[in-house]
């Protein structure tokens, strides 16, 4: 049987191999940062416990304390041989900080935040102005970064201004499925009380939306995050509805302001215009006949504003034969 102090003892060292592994090359990191971080991953410790456990630390491994100012701030030494798990290798630094730029508004903050050191860590590996002795770091490593993008198909907008306050009570509810208290204020301008749950967030383009069921109601409905004015985590839970599927909500056109009607549509187009359609079809049951200077295209769709914007972009060089009124 293990003796309490064993368990103590085990205790001490697993929170202590989550210190080192926390602790960045590259920047500084606090007691309390490193509490948050610890706290987010479920580990929760005062910071009068870890800043006794970091005095040890210092005194076995490469690792700085800055003593000049309070807080007191924490790294590894430059010349230091940091854990092997600390260590990560060229592909996993450049996919942690495409992951962090791609899913920063996605994922829980708590999440997010109890990988801050291993963010950390990665982008100082693919950092071109970072030391040339980080580990695993090489000049094409640190090239890398710089040769990859996403680019926007449409033209590009800038992101509305989210409330961090309401960002992180929108996720923290969503992720432990608690009623959300909302102040919303909707396309007219008028200011709605609501109390919600929240079921889904999307990213399109460069907005995000939060997909809610309002409290007394059976359907569900999109919420522009950018236009949630105020949001409280309720105390009570919810059961999410049994019938609600993120994916089956997106591919019904919800998101495209649809309401799931599929539709057969056909319509011609000239070539310049549609050529594009042979590489990137409207569905998996495109059809296409060819013309002299037209292309004439049927395919399985979702009526939705989304589908009468893709249309009306081509202007003059679309007709539609199929169904008569979008």
């Amino acid at each position: 049987m293990r003796t309490s102090q064993g368990a103590a003892q085990g205790s001490h060292a697993a929170i202590a191999l989550e210190l080192l592994r926390r602790i960045p090359r590259v920047g500084h990191t606090t007691a309390q940062q490193l509490r948050d971080q610890l706290a987010a991953a479920g580990i929760v410790r005062d910071e009068r416990t870890l800043q006794r456990q970091l005095k040890r630390l210092i005194e076995q491994f490469d690792i700085e304390c800055d003593d000049r100012s309070k807080p007191h701030a924490y790294r590894w030494k430059s010349h230091a041989a940091t854990l092997s798990m600390q260590r990560l290798t060229s592909q996993e630094s450049l996919l942690l900080t495409l992951a962090e730029q791609h899913l920063n508004s996605l994922l829980p903050p708590t999440l997010m935040k109890s990988m801050a050191g291993f963010f950390a860590q990665a982008r100082s590996n693919v950092d071109p102005r970072a030391p040339h002795e980080a580990p695993y770091a090489n000049d094409l490593d640190r090239q890398w970064r710089h040769k990859v993008r996403v680019v926007s198909e449409t033209q590009p907008l800038l992101p509305p201004q989210i409330d961090p306050q309401v960002f992180d009570a929108v996720s923290h509810a969503l992720y432990l499925n608690h009623w959300l208290n909302i102040e919303y204020r909707n396309a007219a301008k008028a200011l709605v009380q609501a109390r919600v749950m929240p079921l889904g967030l999307a990213q399109q383009g460069p907005r995000l939306y939060l997909v809610v069921r309002f409290e007394g109601y059976d359907n569900e409905r999109s919420l522009a995050l950018h236009r949630i004015v105020r949001a409280e985590v309720g105390p009570s839970r919810f059961d999410p509805p049994p019938g609600f599927d993120l994916q089956r909500y997106d591919e019904d056109g919800r998101f495209g302001f649809g309401e799931g009607e599929k539709i057969r549509l056909k319509f011609r187009i000239e070539k310049a215009a549609g050529q594009h359609l042979l590489e990137t079809p409207l569905s998996e049951d495109q059809t296409c006949v060819e013309g002299k200077t037209h292309l004439t295209f049927t395919a399985t769709v979702v009526r939705s504003e989304q589908l009468r914007w893709w249309i009306r972009s081509f202007g003059n060089a679309i007709s539609t034969t199929s169904p008569r009124t979008i």
